[in-house]
């Protein structure tokens, strides 16, 4: 089995069609079906069941799954670590939260690229509970999150800095400039993120504490939107501080002086317990300490 044809495979249980897998890889569909009978010839097994105009993967596809991706990981390893020592070549597979994409994380990926040319770094935005699962399965390599602490005994963590959420109202707001502790949210428009966000989780659970009831007129896993709607009037906009310094510096929000109970949240750089720390993660982890450290 050859790693082209491990790819091609997975390709197709993602998409669901060898068509579509094709279409996606720039072979011609023959090719996706050649590969995939080779390799089925060589296993000496079916991958996929094929109804009709569906496919189905069968239990002993499902089961090489798990392999494939960590077949692909370790070339993306090797390709990264063994290629050229001075300036390696290859595929980092990188998770990052949404939030930090909206300030400095653009100018990191800058600063590495131009001492790591040749390393591809391909994105994908996560969530707090998909994490370790991606990273165990071999499907990202690295994340780099904003989120509670991530423990499970899975994931290692290699970086952390404490960060910050706050509460954002338009400067002309009536409550802009003053001190609030929980009873008085339960009387302003709230602006959240979404019922899978762990920020607004963490606050629904600090009011539900204090017997408060939220009225929330918004929520969005969009930072951008929250701002927008924040800085025309519309409600408290919580959201991370590392979001909002922009439009603080620019007079369009202000922080409220929050007198409640803590939301603790890090950003954090996290692998697999069992990864190899390579030379372009490794490259990538300095960089994101600098940053932290300017």
């Amino acid at each position: 089995m050859t790693i082209t044809q491990l790819n091609t495979f997975l390709k197709i249980t993602e998409l669901d069609s060898f068509s579509a897998a094709a279409d996606n890889l720039g072979y011609a569909q023959s090719t996706v079906t050649t590969q995939i009978k080779q390799l089925e010839d060589e296993l000496g097994c079916v991958l996929f069941e094929r109804l009709g105009k569906t496919i189905s993967v069968t239990s002993q596809g499902d089961r090489l799954i798990a392999y494939a991706e960590k077949m692909l990981q370790l070339e993306r390893d090797i390709r990264l670590d063994v290629a050229d020592e001075a300036n390696s070549s290859g595929v980092l597979k990188l998770g990052v939260s949404e939030s930090l994409c909206i300030t400095g994380f653009p100018r990191i990926l800058m600063e590495y690229n131009k001492d790591n040319p040749r390393t591809e770094i391909r994105i994908q935005f996560v969530t707090h509970e998909s994490i370790p699962d991606l990273l165990q399965k071999g499907e990202l390599d690295m994340v780099y999150t904003l989120n509670p602490l991530i423990e499970d005994e899975r994931v290692k963590i290699l970086h952390k800095k404490r960060e910050k959420l706050g509460f954002y109202v338009s400067p002309e707001h009536p409550i802009a400039g003053k001190s609030i502790k929980e009873k008085e949210l339960g009387e302003l428009p709230l602006l959240l993120t979404g019922h899978k966000c762990n920020f607004r989780n963490m606050l629904i659970a600090d009011l539900e504490k204090h017997g408060i009831s939220p009225k929330i007129v918004l929520e969005t896993s969009s930072k951008e939107i929250l701002k927008q709607f924040a800085i025309n009037g519309l409600g408290v906009a919580f959201i991370p501080d590392i979001t909002a310094e922009t439009e603080v510096k620019d007079g369009k929000l202000k922080r409220l002086t929050w007198k409640g109970d803590d939301f603790p949240i890090y950003s954090q750089v996290l692998i697999h317990k069992d990864k190899h720390q390579n030379k372009a993660i490794n490259g990538l982890v300095d960089i994101i300490k600098q940053s932290n450290e300017d």
